[in-house]
């Protein structure tokens, strides 16, 4: 696992890279929060959004739902108390940079495609999907840490990823991943756009949390 520490007066910020998927992000999550004390644990990253929006919104939430292949019906819910998480969602909703606040869902797959994307939302009434959330805000609650999501939308709610991309997840998946790609040259252009939409994500996530830093943060000092 990788982390990053930057310092900013008397505060630290750990960036930690989990891994993608539920089993990676939890592990991660648990060594980390039980070794170091935390005021606050954000779960970061791109999201699949769930509501209509555009590339780039910033999604925040303090509830997840974990849900795996066989779980329709279970709905576990992860909820959190108010704190500096709660501030850190004020501020977005202040500067608006907070396109929308709600529920959270994670699968342990990705969901590529528009039907599915629309499916949960229906399901659920979650604003986003990603793969993490649920794992770190259970590994979080465990240490007694406070929680919040904030994520940006890499994929849109009515869009068509242009490949499966849980073959890249596999053992020996990037193989099948690549001649996936090889035998569709059309689906070249669609990761082009991902790409592109991934780009512009990044930058407004990292817009934000340089907002974050520069003014709430200080309101915290010890």
């Amino acid at each position: 696992m990788t982390v990053l520490v930057y310092k900013e007066g008397t505060r630290e910020y750990w960036l930690a890279r989990t891994g993608i998927g539920p089993e990676k992000a939890g592990r991660a999550a648990q060594r980390l929060l039980t070794r170091q004390p935390f005021t606050l644990a954000v779960s970061t990253g791109f999201a699949c959004a769930l509501v209509p929006t555009e590339i780039g919104a910033l999604l925040l939430g303090r509830e997840v739902i974990a849900m795996g292949r066989g779980d329709a019906g279970r709905l576990p819910m992860r909820e959190m108390s108010e704190d500096e998480g709660e501030a850190m969602i004020r501020l977005a909703q202040v500067s608006g940079q907070a396109n929308h606040v709600g529920r959270f869902v994670s699968t342990d797959r990705i969901v590529g495609s528009a039907t599915d994307k629309r499916h949960f939302a229906s399901l659920t009434g979650a604003v986003g999907l990603d793969m993490e959330s649920a794992a770190l805000a259970e590994e979080a609650r465990r240490a007694r840490v406070s929680f919040v999501i904030v994520r940006t939308v890499s994929d849109l709610l009515d869009e068509d990823l242009a490949l499966d991309f849980n073959l890249f997840l596999q053992p020996a998946g990037w193989l099948k991943g690549m001649a996936s790609v090889v035998g569709h040259p059309s689906r070249l252009a669609g990761l082009w756009r991902l790409r592109r939409q991934s780009r512009t994500a990044a930058a407004n996530l990292t817009s934000f949390f340089k907002r974050y830093v520069g003014t709430v943060a200080g309101q915290f000092k010890d």
